[in-house]
C-alpha cells in the first residue's frame, strides 16, 4: 500500500484499537444491579393479575368470618382496587426519596438498602392468608411499590455512571430488558402449572424476595460509582480502584479523565435539589424534556393495547384457558423487542429509535381504531387487530420503552442528576396513577376511539423530540450539556430578533 494511503488510514487504525470493550465485570455488575432494582418493577406489575380471583376469595371468606356478612360488590371492588393501586403510592414515595438516598449512601448502597423494604413485603404477603389479615396485602404492595420507585430511579443511575461513554446507551438499555424480562417472568410464574393454583397465590406474591436475595448476595462484589465517589465523595483512590475492576486497566484512564473534567467543571456546585432545577434556566429544556417523555411513557397507550388484549384475543376464536399463555408471548415480544433496541442504540443513536417509536406506534393507533371499528365485518379484522396489538408493543419496545431512562441520565450532569430522577419518576409514577384511574372513563365514554387520544399523545411527542431533543450518542455529559446551552443561546436570539422586527415593524406603521 503507498505511504499517502497508509497515512490516510491510520487514524481510523489508532481509533479502532483504542476502542474500549465492555468487560465481564462491568456486565455482572449491572445484571447485579438490575436484578434487585427495575426487574423487580416489571416483576411486581404483572405478578398481582394472576391470582386476582384468588385474592378476592380470600377477602370474602375474611370478612365473613370477622362479621358474619357478606362483603357487599362495591366494598370488595375498593379493597381490590386499593391492594393493585397502592403499589403506585409507593412508587412515588420511593422516587421522590430515591434521589436524596443515593447521594447520602450511594448508588450502590441505596440499591442494598432497598432490599429491606422488598424482604418485609414478602414476609408480609406470605403470612396474609395463614394470619386471615387482608390488611397485610395492602401494606405489602406499598412496600413493593416503595422497593420498586426507589429501584427505577436509583439503578439507572448506577448503570449509566459506570458505562463507558462509548457503550452508556447500550447499559442504560439493561434498565428495559429487565422490567420487561421481570413482567415475564411474572406472567410465567403466575401460570397454573407453576404457582398460578389457589393454594399457591400467597408464595407467588411472596416471590419478590428471591431477587432481593440475589442482589444482598451478589452486588457487593462490585463497586461505588466512581463518578459518585470522585464527584461526590472526593475519593479519588476509590474512583480509581472502581474503575479498573469495571473497565480493566487499558479502559480506566479515559473514563477517569471524562471523570475528572465534569468535577473540575462542578467544583463550585453541591448535589442540587429537585426545586433548584426548576428555577435553573440552564436546565430549563432538559427539565422539559425528562417530564414529557416520562408523562408520555404511561399516557401514550400502552396500558389501553393489554386492557384490549385479552378481548381482541377472544374475538380472534381463542379460549379462555389459553389467553393466559398468549398474554406471554406479547411479554416475551416486548423481552426480544428490548434486547433488539439494545444492539441497535449505539448505531442508529438514541433520537432515530424514540423519534421511529412514537412515530410507529401513532401508525398503529390509527390502524387499532379502523380495525376495531369494523372488528365484526371479516373474520380476518380480529387478526388485523392482532397485529396492531404485536406492533404497538413492539414500537414501545423499540423506542420509548427502552430510551426514556437513557435520556434522563444523559441530559443531567452530576450534581443534578438525582435531582433530575426525582422528578422524572415523580412524574412517571403520577402519570401511571392518573392513567390508572382515568382510563376506565376514557374506555366508557370513547370506547376504542380512545386510541384517536393516545395518537395526539403519541404523534406530538414525535414532533417534540424531533425539535428539541439533540442526539447523546457517543457524547459525554458535559458535551450533551453544552449542546443544550447552545442551543438554548439560539432559542434567546432568534426570540430577541423576532422582537427588534416586531417593534421596527409597529415603528414603521
Amino acid at each position: 500500500m503507498p505511504k499517502e494511503h497508509f497515512d490516510e488510514y491510520q487514524p481510523l487504525l489508532i481509533k479502532d484499537k483504542k476502542r474500549p470493550k465492555v468487560r465481564g465485570s462491568l456486565l455482572l455488575a449491572a445484571c447485579a444491579a438490575c436484578i434487585g432494582g427495575t426487574f423487580q418493577y416489571g416483576y411486581n406489575v404483572s405478578v398481582i393479575n394472576a391470582p386476582t380471583v384468588y385474592v378476592q376469595t380470600f377477602i370474602n371468606q375474611t370478612w365473613r368470618e370477622r362479621y358474619q356478612t357478606e362483603i357487599s360488590e362495591n366494598i370488595l371492588t375498593l379493597l381490590w382496587s386499593t391492594i393493585v393501586s397502592v403499589f403506585t403510592l409507593g412508587g412515588f414515595i420511593g422516587a421522590t426519596v430515591g434521589g436524596t438516598l443515593s447521594v447520602k449512601l450511594g448508588r450502590k448502597g441505596t440499591l442494598l438498602t432497598n432490599n429491606i423494604f422488598a424482604l418485609a413485603a414478602a414476609l408480609l404477603l406470605g403470612l396474609s392468608y395463614p394470619t386471615g389479615f387482608f390488611e397485610l396485602l395492602i401494606i405489602g404492595r406499598l412496600l413493593t411499590g416503595i422497593n420498586a420507585g426507589i429501584g427505577i430511579c436509583v439503578q439507572p443511575l448506577y448503570l449509566g455512571e459506570i458505562a463507558p461513554t462509548a457503550f452508556r446507551g447500550v447499559m442504560g438499555m439493561g434498565t428495559s430488558v429487565f422490567i420487561t424480562g421481570g413482567i415475564l417472568t411474572g406472567q410465567v410464574i403466575g401460570l397454573k402449572e407453576l404457582l398460578g393454583g389457589e393454594e399457591y397465590w400467597p408464595i407467588l406474591l411472596s416471590t419478590t424476595c428471591i431477587p432481593a436475595i440475589l442482589q444482598l448476595l451478589v452486588l457487593p462484589w462490585f463497586p461505588e460509582s466512581p463518578r459518585y465517589l470522585l464527584i461526590d465523595k472526593g475519593d479519588e483512590d476509590g474512583c480509581k480502584i472502581a474503575l479498573k475492576q469495571l473497565h480493566g486497566t487499558d479502559g480506566c484512564n479515559g473514563e477517569l479523565e471524562d471523570i475528572e473534567k465534569e468535577r473540575d467543571n462542578l467544583a463550585s456546585f453541591n448535589a442540587r435539589k429537585p426545586w433548584e432545577l426548576f428555577t435553573d434556566r440552564t436546565v430549563r429544556w432538559q427539565l422539559l424534556t425528562i417530564i414529557v417523555l416520562n408523562v408520555a411513557q404511561q399516557l401514550n397507550g400502552i396500558n389501553a393495547i393489554y386492557f384490549y388484549a385479552d378481548y381482541v384475543f377472544k374475538q380472534s376464536g381463542i379460549p379462555d384457558d389459553k389467553i393466559p399463555y398468549v398474554t406471554v408471548g406479547t411479554g416475551a415480544c416486548e423481552c426480544i423487542t428490548a434486547l433488539t433496541c439494545g444492539m441497535l442504540i449505539e448505531s442508529l443513536g438514541r433520537k432515530v429509535l424514540i423519534t421511529g417509536g412514537y412515530t410507529l406506534m401513532s401508525i398503529c393507533c390509527i390502524l387499532f381504531t379502523l380495525t376495531l371499528t369494523f372488528q365484526d365485518a371479516s373474520p380476518v379484522v380480529p387478526y388485523m387487530s392482532m397485529a396492531c396489538i404485536s406492533g404497538f408493543i413492539l414500537s414501545f419496545g423499540l423506542g420509548p420503552g427502552g430510551v426514556t431512562n437513557i435520556l434522563t441520565t444523559e441530559l443531567f450532569t452530576q450534581t443534578a442528576r438525582p435531582a433530575a430522577y426525582m422528578i422524572s419518576g415523580s412524574v412517571n409514577w403520577l402519570s401511571f396513577f392518573f392513567i390508572g384511574l382515568v382510563f376506565p372513563f376514557i374506555v366508557i365514554r370513547l370506547q376504542h376511539y380512545c386510541f384517536l387520544v393516545f395518537l395526539a399523545v403519541c404523534s406530538s411527542v414525535a414532533i417534540y423530540i424531533i425539535l428539541v431533543v439533540p442526539e447523546t450518542k457517543n457524547k459525554t455529559f458535559l458535551e450533551i450539556q453544552s449542546e443544550f446551552q447552545s442551543s438554548n443561546n439560539r432559542k434567546a436570539c432568534s426570540v430577541e430578533v423576532t422582537a427588534i422586527l416586531l417593534n421596527t415593524g409597529s415603528i414603521w406603521l
